[in-house]
């Protein structure tokens, strides 16, 4: 069997495992750890499937103030490009003309679905950016790291932007690496289209890869940079790759009540560089989430490694990109976790390095011992990482998605429903029906349209709108209210 054949089989082998690992409770319903925002996200591509794709208007099911502050009953939704919900959307109405779409509930399974396609080709995207920049054994243990990681596996199952973004990303720089060192048009080409396509899911992936793409240009093409010819190819290349980004951004400025406050991510609380902010980023996140306790020891021997080699400068790049990403947004990456799922490919990488170190030691290291470590370190670290990652598999309250589904099929779909969850969409999605995830205010939304309040928390204002409204389903996990007829 050739080289490359048995590489590209032991990759196949890694993808087709990554795939049986991401299959994990994929029929489970949508209220598992970060719902809240994968909800927004599928909340998107549900009302495509509804109402009909439109690109540039999207909606989703919360018609409340919270995210922007300002009234909106039209539930715009203007964050990312809603690209990716419109192919999952058409995939989804494929499926329902079909007959394999039964119900809303299927929604998410086609959202995993189209997630999990997006991360096994982020594996074979590592694969191809790293061999290209280093070496085909080191990509190899790369994409593997990157397959197995519990951290990613769940985050490679999400209805977010991340797994798309994490592919777009990869293939970017891939195609953008391959045009610095060989200048070919068709590689310039899909680095735009790439490219564009990933700034257009979240702007965030050009701080973290940029500073690498760029010093491989100064480093590869020297005296090219800054000649006119190539020089205008490479800087019409992050023109065409920034364009679509922003024409959107000056569209979506229309729809101020579909945008969400967004400030705060950068260092709202002043907690960047402070103890807090390596604590929870370098500690919890890096340490324990993501790699385990273990897995920090080769991802340490990964760094210290690198060496003066071009191939591992771009390493050294892409990493401080990373620490750059952890800086700038300082906030939003103490406070949510799956922002970290875009480093985890350079956080791959370099634990790869690592490990490959212990598994061909220096002169005068024992092979043993080092051999010893290089096979107990992936175990240990999945081991540990798994015991905190799987409780995110977790539906913690299943009695949102009991009442969510009563109120689907006793309500009319044209029904406003007020579903008080502290402002959290997750219990609202569960009723497939536009409307308030907070109570608070009751008469106020019923003139603004709202007609049912369903409710698990059976408090001081649930108990009065029973006592003033009729009940059209009571147990004792939750309630349906008509709030037509309150007195």
């Amino acid at each position: 069997m050739g080289k490359h054949i048995k590489q590209y089989l032991n990759l196949a082998i890694i993808v087709v495992l990554g795939l049986g690992l991401r299959l994990y409770r994929i029929n489970f319903p949508l209220a598992d750890w970060h719902s809240w925002r994968q909800v927004d996200t599928a909340g998107v591509t549900r009302e495509f499937v509804k109402n009909g794709i439109d690109l540039l208007h999207p909606k989703y099911m919360d018609i409340s103030s919270i995210p922007s502050g300002l009234s909106n009953p039209e539930g715009w939704r203007m964050v990312e490009f809603p690209f990716v919900n419109g192919l999952t959307a058409e995939i989804a109405q494929i499926m329902k003309r079909a007959g394999v779409f039964n119900d809303w509930t299927d929604i998410v399974i086609v959202e995993r679905m189209v997630s999990i396609i997006f991360s096994l080709g982020s594996i074979v995207g590592m694969y191809l950016l790293v061999k290209e920049i280093s070496d085909e054994k080191i990509a190899l243990i790369s994409a593997a790291v990157l397959a197995f990681l519990p951290f990613n596996i769940y985050y490679s199952r999400v209805v977010l932007p991340e797994p798309k973004l994490v592919f777009f990303s990869l293939f970017a720089s891939l195609f953008a690496y391959r045009f610095i060192d060989k200048g070919k048009w068709s590689d310039w080409f899909f680095w735009i289209v790439t490219g564009a396509l990933a700034t257009l899911l979240k702007p965030m992936w050009l701080l973290i890869f940029g500073p690498a793409l760029i010093w491989a240009a100064i480093r590869i093409r020297r005296g090219d940079v800054f000649s006119f010819s190539w020089g205008l190819k490479f800087a019409l290349g992050w023109v065409a790759v920034l364009a679509p980004f922003f024409l959107w951004r000056g569209w979506i400025v229309q729809f101020p009540a579909g945008i969400p406050a967004s400030n705060w991510l950068f260092n709202a609380g002043g907690l960047r560089w402070r103890p807090a902010w390596f604590r929870w980023l370098l500690a919890d996140r890096l340490g324990r989430l993501i790699l385990g306790y273990w897995g920090m020891i080769p991802f340490g021997l990964g760094i210290i490694t690198l060496s003066e080699k071009k191939e591992d400068w771009f390493f050294h790049w892409w990493l401080l990109g990373g620490l750059a990403y952890l800086s700038v947004f300082a906030t939003g990456n103490v406070t949510h976790d799956y922002y970290q799922a875009i480093l985890t490919p350079v956080i791959a990488v370099v634990a790869a390095k690592g490990l490959y170190f212990l598994w061909k030691p220096p002169a005068g290291v024992s092979r043993l011992m080092a051999r010893g470590l290089a096979l107990a370190i992936p175990i240990l670290a999945l081991g540990f990482s798994w015991f905190y990652i799987r409780d995110y598999f977790n539906i913690n309250r299943q009695e949102i998605v009991e009442a969510g589904r009563a109120a689907d099929k006793i309500l009319p779909m044209e029904a406003k429903v007020v579903v008080p969850y502290g402002g959290d969409t997750a219990f609202l999605f569960q009723t497939n029906r536009r409307g308030w995830p907070v109570g608070e205010g009751i008469e106020n939304k019923i003139s603004l349209g709202a007609t049912h309040y369903v409710s698990v928390n059976f408090d001081s204002e649930t108990t009065l709108l029973m006592d003033k409204c009729q009940s059209l389903l009571k147990t004792d996990k939750y309630v349906i209210i008509d709030l037509k007829t309150c007195k």
